[in-house]
């Protein structure tokens, strides 16, 4: 049914669910995974404690270490279960336009993502790119939602 899916991170918990249920569905289909990650501007809100005081080169360094460790997350979850796994390390403002983009350039099928990441409200509204890729998306979007 499926060929080939992709699911973005953010490094949550809830994202990390994402990255578990399209490898899941990526091995009963007999389909490739890719994920991506969206290095931050540096000029974007800050996001947590941790960024403050960082020059620009320090905060991109930073990001890029997140960025590595959250696609390696997905490599080894694809690996586990013998699925193909390749990984994006987007930049840009708009990571639902990178999604999307990401999406067309390697010719998946299915983005499968979190209901939220870590700016999310939990488990009460779809976040803010989620929503914005539901809304633009030409392709079919599985979101992975948080338990009950």
């Amino acid at each position: 049914m499926f060929k080939h899916l992709l699911v973005p991170t953010d490094g949550s918990a809830l994202s990390e669910m994402a990255m578990q249920m399209a490898v899941d569905l990526a091995k009963e289909n007999g389909a490739r995974v890719t994920s991506i990650y969206m290095v931050r501007p540096f000029h974007m809100t800050i996001y947590s404690a941790e960024t403050v005081g960082y020059t620009e080169d320090e905060f991109q360094a930073a990001d890029r270490a997140r960025a590595d460790e959250y696609l390696a997350t997905i490599k080894n979850i694809a690996s586990l279960a013998d699925v193909e796994c390749d990984t994006v390390a987007a930049s840009g403002a708009h990571p639902y336009e990178a999604i999307l983009d990401t999406a067309k350039q390697r010719n998946c099928d299915l983005i499968v993502m979190a209901s939220h990441g870590h700016g999310g409200i939990r488990g009460l509204l779809i976040g803010n790119e989620t929503q914005k890729v539901l809304t633009h998306s030409h392709l079919p979007v599985l979101v992975v939602r948080p338990p009950a």
